[in-house]
């Protein structure tokens, strides 16, 4: 432990030695959380901030703590993640106080406050971790325990306080904060924002940004909204602005309707921040988004319209889920995220009348649950969690993908109008305060006649999905005499999954569905006995059942031969699925699916389902194919996907056809054409290639190692126009280079986490690092990119090590680095548990791609 500064008198404080001292160790406990809560409340922060132009110069902080106390007894523990000599003075009600530092807490002797209320004063230098300081910007991101990065505060979610903020900054910047403008005091040079008191938040929450913006400025329904943004493209700006603010204006609406509650908070800005780490944050009055996410470009396709609106509507719900009322503690983090993600689904379905929404849902959740559930580091969707420096670790596909599905299924358990109004009671009951999950469960619980306690252990206490299957039996004249619906547990546990199926029987274009409520181990579907024998059997033929779902032999080979022939779009997707499952499952040889896949696209006119196939192609492409099958089968997926972009009807399915095309073209043909649509010498009719499409396709041709790619690179750096887009392309150019010397610098360079401060723009360029073209040179940064993983999982937000482990072990499939991250985690039996689980969960692919592509290996003697 350092000293904290000389004129400070210290205290050594025991804080260890009753059963009432607080702990101190490392982080926030949930015994401090739970010592804190019962002692302190009433909590009012007032923190000034004084903002230097110059990013190495520091800010300086003053800051005061009212709050009420019950028991003075026992030290008073803040959390300041930061270095002692930080702290420059201490004051309880404007006197000077001894205090002590210790693992990352301001502890203060309880003697010189009272029972009742108190003050703390504290001067200080703020934290940077969580500042996220650029040269003429910066903005705050404190989920989920990151506050305390920046000034003290007492870091828990149960913890909630009001906030008034004054900023100092240059007389060039703009700033906004949760709390509505009081004014803005301009004073040589700098002017001093001061912001109204908030309404009770939790720290995570709180949030302000500033530097140089530019403003917009909404009117809907009344309501003024501001939408602060960098962005130099004007046409861009205007292009979306009517669109983003009445997408916000919609879901406002839909959510005041629906929980009969008007917005919480008072004023509603939003800033969009480039190259942000998250797609969106939901800080009351100050929502932070990607600014790519909401000003796209003229050739967006209908899923990036789709992931607008869903984005949007996701943190505008969290303004009542997760803000309003907030988890008492981040085991159930997921509350707040599956109300954000299921309410997203219901308000964005009326601003695309013509898109099938529950298509949407089916594909926007399944697939990504079943990526994490598939695996042995499948976690449950709410876990346990002893110390909130590890919630970060929570956060995942089964939190954002899973939870929804489930929460639809406890919907349908309840009845709509049931789910409401105890969602209703539930907001009520905790307006501007926290909550847990048992306590929604036991505000539903009586309005159905299903045990929802024991339904939620499995759904939502334990990980995992059930394998369902089929048992058809037919007699001579080819009628159903039974038809059976079995359940198994993977773990062997005898766990049951209670839920509604839709078994579904096809035959001759025509669609059957069966619904099928599954409460045991298998189901009679007597309703199918004397229908003729079908052509095949989907146990989740309309999208809404959760499993692992096995194919019969017959199924399968119909399927693999004749689905493109199948009516119901949703159906057509559940197979889809079901076959890729069947593929992981090393039940259908990869090769037999990209062939399918060749011969189906031409006739699928669903875009969402073309999107999941092109998805499913470039995955089994570049992952799961060796160099043989590739060679083999890419000139004609290169025709099709250039014959299909050209045949397209819309900008959308254009630019998703040629996206694909752009991923996947390695053939000389290919390549030249790519070429010359950079060079511009080729146009492509129907298709406005945007900056951000010429930056990707300079960056596959510096990949494919064509001549003079390092002057393209160059060329296109100058080409940006948006300095914070310029910055972000030429730090990945070294990345690119054809010099492994080079690209080896560039890793090392990763090592230091000052130069991984831009996450996405790290992201990006790991991804390229490591691209199947490259995956043999890169190889050997898998193991010390493991290494890493705990110091990123320490100094990087929250989504950060996932992504890492995803972009540095996407694009390999040999054994060799399988065996690099399975000899990582042999070699580390007690590493952590959830750093462990997303290992395995990223290297799943790998894993399977191996085992897939050794087996062929060692059957034909082909080379790889």
């Amino acid at each position: 432990m350092k000293k904290a500064p000389a004129l400070i008198p210290i205290l050594l404080l025991s804080t260890g030695c009753g059963p009432e001292s607080p702990d101190t160790s490392p982080g926030v406990s949930w015994e401090l959380a739970e010592h804190r809560r019962e002692r302190i409340s009433d909590i009012r922060y007032g923190l000034t901030l004084s903002i230097p132009r110059a990013i190495d110069e520091r800010i300086r902080g003053v800051e005061s703590i009212h709050f009420a106390l019950s028991d003075n007894h026992t030290p008073i523990v803040l959390d300041f993640r930061a270095d002692p000599a930080d702290i420059i003075q201490v004051y309880a009600f404007n006197d000077s106080v001894d205090f002590e530092v210790v693992n990352d807490h301001i502890v203060i002797p309880g003697s010189p406050f009272e029972e009742g209320q108190n003050l703390i004063q504290i001067e200080f230098l703020a934290g940077d971790l969580s500042l996220n300081r650029n040269p003429d910007f910066l903005y705050t991101l404190f989920v989920p325990d990151r506050a305390a990065t920046a000034f003290p505060s007492f870091d828990q979610p149960n913890m909630k306080a009001s906030y008034q903020l004054t900023l100092t900054t240059p007389a060039s910047w703009r700033a906004v904060a949760n709390g509505t403008l009081v004014r803005a005091d301009t004073i040589e040079g700098t002017i001093t924002w001061t912001f109204a008191e908030t309404k009770p938040l939790s720290t995570y929450q709180f949030s302000f940004a500033a530097g140089e913006f530019m403003v917009e400025t909404g009117v809907r329904d009344g309501r003024t909204m501001h939408m602060y943004h960098r962005e130099t493209d004007d046409a861009k700006v205007q292009r979306n602005r009517e669109a983003v603010f009445d997408l916000h204006a919609t879901a406002l609406s839909w959510l005041e309707e629906y929980t009969g509650i008007p917005y919480p908070f008072g004023k509603f800005d939003f800033v969009l921040i480039p190259a942000f780490q998250y797609g969106g944050m939901e800080h009351p009055g100050a929502i932070l988004y990607r600014s790519s996410s909401l000003l796209l470009d003229e050739t967006a396709t209908q899923n990036q319209k789709l992931g607008r609106a869903s984005v949007i509507s996701h943190e505008t719900t969290h303004m009542w889920f997760g803000d309003m009322v907030t988890m008492n503690w981040f085991d159930d983090v997921w509350t707040k995220e599956v109300f954000a993600n299921f309410m997203a689904a219901k308000i964005i379905n009326p601003s695309f009348p013509n898109i099938d929404h529950d298509l949407r849902f089916f594909l926007a959740h399944y697939p990504a649950a079943y990526g994490v559930d598939r695996t042995t580091g499948a976690n449950a969707i709410r876990q346990p969690l002893e110390n909130l420096k590890d919630a970060g670790t929570l956060y995942g596909a089964i939190i954002y993908q899973k939870a929804p599905i489930v929460m639809r299924q406890l919907e349908q358990i309840t009845g709509p109008d049931v789910f409401r109004s105890g969602m209703r009671e539930y907001l009520t009951d905790f307006r501007y305060g926290n909550a847990t999950w048992p306590d929604l469960v036991a505000r539903l619980d009586g309005r159905t006649d299903e045990d929802l306690r024991s339904w939620s252990e499995v759904w939502v206490q334990e990980p995992g999905r059930p394998t369902i299957s089929t048992e058809l039996s037919a007699d001579d004249s080819g009628r159903i005499t039974s038809l059976r619906v079995l359940q198994k547990d993977p773990s062997g546990t005898g766990r049951i999954w209670r839920q509604q199926l839709e078994v579904t029987l096809g035959r001759g274009g025509q669609v059957t569905t069966i619904p099928v409520y599954m409460n045991g181990p298998t189901i009679d579907v007597d309703q199918a006995v004397g229908t003729a024998q079908p052509d095949y059997v989907l146990a989740t033929g309309k999208g809404g059942a959760y499993g692992l779902f096995e194919l019969d032999s017959k199924s399968r080979d119909y399927l693999l031969q004749h689905i493109s022939e199948i009516p119901d779009p949703i159906t057509r997707a559940a197979g889809w699925i079901t076959l890729w499952d069947d593929m992981l499952q090393e039940n259908i040889a990869p090769a037999a699916l990209l062939s399918l896949a060749i011969s189906a696209l031409p006739s699928e006119q669903n875009e969402l389902i073309v999107q999941r196939i092109l998805g499913y192609v470039r995955t089994a492409y570049w992952q799961f194919s060796n160099t043989i099958d590739r060679e083999r089968l890419v000139p004609a997926l290169e025709q099709l996907l250039w014959r299909s972009m050209e045949n397209a009807s819309g900008t959308s399915l254009k630019a998703t056809y040629f996206n694909a095309y752009r991923s996947i073209a390695i053939t000389q043909a290919g390549v030249d054409k790519l070429l010359g649509i950079w060079n511009r010498d080729i146009e492509i009719r129907g298709l406005p290639l945007s900056e951000r499409d010429y930056s990707a396709i300079a960056q596959d041709l510096a990949l494919r190692e064509i001549p003079n790619a390092e002057q393209i690179l160059a060329d296109q750096a100058k080409r940006i126009r948006n300095p914070d887009r310029r910055s972000r392309f030429e730090f990945a150019i070294p990345a690119l280079s054809p010099q492994q010397s080079v690209r080896d610098e560039f890793f090392e360079s990763l090592k230091k986490a000052k130069n991984r401060e831009h996450e996405p723009w790290v992201l990006s360029a790991v991804s390229l690092l490591h691209h199947p073209l490259r995956a043999n040179e890169s190889e050997k940064y898998i193991r010390p990119s493991l290494m890493l993983l705990e110091e990123i999982q320490e100094t990087g937000d929250i989504f950060f090590p996932k992504r890492w482990l995803d972009a540095t072990l996407s694009g390999h499939s040999s054994e060799s680095a399988a065996g690099a991250v399975r000899d990582f985690l042999e070699g580390r039996p007690d590493y952590p548990i959830r750093l462990r689980q997303k290992i395995e969960q990223s290297a799943d692919g790998l894993f399977r791609a191996a085992h897939i592509l050794h087996a062929k290996l060692a059957s034909s003697g082909e080379d790889r």
